[in-house]
């Protein structure tokens, strides 16, 4: 079997196993056994359960770091696809089934190019090469701060999908919460309460009002609301004391929580000028997950734009072990949330995207990835460290 046959049967093989997020646990270890028999230095499973293994150079130099996650989303129409979401089936030169594109394409692609790439430099080489196997991110881009703090990588390549092009930044994303309080009453009497879903209605009116920043880069900031609920719910005769609305905040660089906030409560204060009394507050949503090992991973859910100079110095050197490859790679960004917010937006660690297969293909109906593209980009990763490691 030569090396894109594996690569295929590898990807084949983690898309067989189901992972959503929280149910890491088989395809983590899958990982860390692929990594082992493709002889990683060091393979560990962190306390989260992702999956970091090492790869050392015979040279003293910077150590590189290849991400993806391996939780997926889950399939809640396996009637309505026409392949099995979780047969890794073949067709017309597709791999087809969930996870294809995001991303366990992209991860078998990494650690198999970290294999060819050591086997045929005989690991003459500078630095440590590192790929690690994140999880939760589907729901939570937490779980990368430990591997930060095990890996301390000089540079990050985020393996999402790129159609093998080169994202040099992202926005971020914060979940902005609004709560408006009333006075609860019988609602045969509402003179007698104060309705806090009407409060909130001219909440939403002012923050309606908000003109998103924009960046010539990254686009225009978003605040949208997805949801919005009263208490007590369902009301069953009762005027509601409270009304609780949550927004999706896409952020630029250089807005931090400060002035997400403070957009909102400036909508408040607008709010209030016209209500008298009215009763309101803002704040960011905080998450708390448990991961397949136990042990519980907790955050604010905000995770921050990032954005790297395309002159940077590893950048360059990646289009460069690009092109050596044959692979022309323009520079874009992503139009999602990656891991990317963490280790750039928040470490401040020189971060780029490159992965196989089309940003479109995440999360839908009979998800595929193209075997040319996932082979393509095992290439690229393979160029992109022989460069990086001179």
């Amino acid at each position: 079997m030569d090396r894109d046959q594996r690569l295929i049967a590898f990807c084949q093989q983690a898309v067989r196993i189901p992972s959503p997020s929280g149910q890491e646990r088989e395809v983590a270890q899958l990982m860390k056994r692929k990594m082992e028999e493709y002889g990683f230095d060091e393979v560990l499973i962190d306390r989260y359960g992702s999956v970091l293994g090492r790869m050392r150079g015979r040279r003293p130099g910077k150590t590189i770091l290849l991400d993806g996650h391996i939780d997926n989303v889950d399939v809640i129409d396996a009637d309505e696809w026409t392949h099995d979401p979780f047969g890794g089936e073949i067709d017309q030169g597709r791999i087809y089934g969930r996870g294809t594109s995001d991303m366990k394409g992209s991860v078998t692609a990494m650690i198999s190019a970290v294999a060819h790439f050591a086997e045929d430099s005989g690991r003459d080489f500078a630095g440590e090469i590192c790929v690690s196997c994140t999880v939760h991110e589907e729901c939570f881009e937490v779980s990368s701060r430990e591997i930060t703090r095990l890996a301390k990588p000089d540079f990050v390549i985020i393996g999402e999908a790129t159609s093998t092009t080169v994202k040099i930044g992202q926005r971020g994303r914060a979940e902005v919460v609004v709560e408006t309080e009333g006075v609860s009453c019988h609602s045969s009497n509402p003179d007698k309460g104060v309705n806090a879903v009407y409060h909130m209605m001219a909440v939403i009116e002012e923050i309606r009002r908000i003109i998103p920043n924009e960046h010539p880069i990254l686009g225009k900031g978003i605040l949208e609301l997805t949801d919005i609920i009263s208490s007590p719910y369902p009301g069953a005769s009762v005027v509601p004391a409270l009304c609780r609305a949550t927004f999706d905040r896409r952020t630029l660089t250089g807005e931090n929580e400060a002035v997400i906030l403070g957009q909102v409560e400036e909508a408040i204060a607008r709010a209030r000028e016209k209500i008298p009394g009215l009763k309101a507050r803002t704040y960011l949503a905080e998450g708390k997950e448990v991961c397949w090992t136990g042990e519980a991973i907790a955050a604010k859910r905000y995770f921050p734009a990032w954005l790297i100079d395309e002159d940077n110095e590893y950048v360059q050197k990646a289009l460069a072990g690009l092109k050596k490859a044959g692979i022309e790679a323009p520079i874009s960004h992503f139009s999602f949330c990656t891991n990317g917010s963490h280790f750039c937006g928040e470490a401040g660690i020189p971060c780029i995207g490159y992965g196989p297969s089309l940003e479109s293909l995440a999360h839908v109906r009979d998800e595929y990835i193209e075997i040319e593209q996932l082979t393509k980009a095992c290439r690229g990763f393979a160029s992109i460290l022989r460069e990086l490691t001179q």
